[in-house]
């Protein structure tokens, strides 16, 4: 293993401490390490917080600051974080106007997230994001896993929260774009996670896991690699299936890279995903590429569709500016 570190023990801390360092203007980094938060707190706005084991950065602490998220957890890699963790960024962040948190299908993170309501002292909602497609149950979860969708809930209530929304109507929309978005993950390699120093799982050099999770968790089966055209069509079928009926729909189509896949081919997945939704009748409104919602190292790519609508659109289009998403700010 070739990793840039210290130590093992450190990485974590270190990383917060040069994160937080390069991007002061946008946060601040909670005592004893315990979250991120936005520099300038806005009064009377619910306060949003994510949180998850580090390794799928800029998720979650790259998108803290305007039109996204209040705070951020960071657990160990692929840890969740713990529920004083998420307590401490509640107090610190809630100006008075309740808390939600937006949290991935996990369930370590469900039950801290769960553990942390529980003992709030405000008000408190909770949005789940399970929006990938591959399996119905996965090695830590009950139901669908929480992928990259999750960017997709935390711009649109990001943006909303800055309107000056309340409590009941951020969770509403949080739970109507969750169910408006589905995602697939492919894997080319597997990742490393520096404590174990050893990849997550074995695969060869002519194979690829169809319906990865973003820890590496297995999919719906292991295959040999196939061309790019093909990989895409079998995954932007799981997705549209997955929809009632999506002819006629104006949607986001965003190909988010797990780490270590280059620009140059997450372009190439995204030509030939638009190129197949568009066949099913979808009208592709706005677009993401990048490495967004990562797996440390991971080579491979996801797919995400979420349905817009002339609500849902406006929102997206939104001034955001965090370390990790920005524009019209």
């Amino acid at each position: 293993m070739k990793k840039l570190m210290n130590a093992v023990e450190s990485i974590l801390t270190e990383s917060l401490d040069g994160f937080a360092a390069a991007h002061a203007d946008i946060v601040t980094l909670g005592p004893e390490h315990k979250f991120i938060r936005r520099r300038v707190l806005q009064p009377g706005k619910v306060a949003l917080i994510s949180g998850g084991g580090t390794g799928h950065e800029p998720l979650h602490a790259g998108f803290v600051g305007l039109g996204m998220l209040d705070a951020a957890c960071p657990g160990q890699v692929f840890t969740s974080p713990t529920p004083d963790q998420m307590l401490a960024a509640a107090e610190a962040v809630d100006t008075g106007a309740g808390v939600l948190y937006i949290v991935k299908n996990y369930e370590g993170d469900v039950m801290n997230f769960d553990m942390a309501s529980e003992m709030a002292a405000g008000p408190v909602e909770k949005v789940l994001v399970n929006d990938d497609v591959a399996v119905e149950d996965s090695l830590y979860t009950t139901g669908r896993r929480g992928v990259a969708g999750t960017l997709v809930v935390e711009k649109i209530v990001g943006a909303a929260a800055e309107q000056g929304r309340d409590l009941a109507a951020l969770k509403a929309l949080g739970d109507r774009v969750n169910r408006a978005t589905r995602s697939m993950g492919v894997a080319l390699t597997s990742c490393t996670v520096p404590a174990s120093g050893k990849p997550m799982f074995e695969i060869g050099a002519d194979e690829m896991e169809f319906g990865v999770g973003i820890h590496g968790e297995p999919g719906r089966r292991r295959d040999r690699l196939k061309s790019a055209d093909a990989i895409a069509e079998e995954m932007c079928a799981a997705i549209a299936t997955d929809f009632d009926d999506i002819s006629g729909k104006s949607a986001l189509l965003f190909i988010n890279g797990f780490g270590a896949t280059p620009s140059m081919e997450l372009y190439l997945m995204y030509n030939a995903a638009r190129r197949m939704f568009e066949t099913r009748g979808v009208k592709i409104a706005r677009s993401l590429v990048g490495n967004y919602v990562t797996s440390l190292d991971m080579a491979g790519c996801s797919i995400t569709l979420s349905l817009l609508d002339d609500e849902i659109l406006p929102l997206w289009d939104a001034p955001v500016h965090t370390a990790g998403l920005r524009w019209g700010a």
